[in-house]
């Protein structure tokens, strides 16, 4: 990918397609602009692909 290049990406939960910055990691969390969804970088290479992020529990220690 150069610098130039646009990379755009869908969100799995509303459809919604949004750019997303060069410099995006695989793992990487990200919001859905239109839904706020938790999206997961899980693919790069060939294009981008994203997940609904697994949402962690919080232990108050109960």
């Amino acid at each position: 990918m150069n610098g130039d290049e646009i990379m755009k990406a869908t969100c799995p939960d509303c459809f919604y397609e949004f750019e997303l910055s060069e410099d995006v990691m695989k793992g990487e969390v990200i919001t859905c602009d239109d839904c706020g969804a938790q999206l997961e970088v899980v693919e790069i290479e060939p294009e981008i692909k994203l997940q609904v992020a697994e949402v962690e529990e919080e232990d108050w220690g109960e």
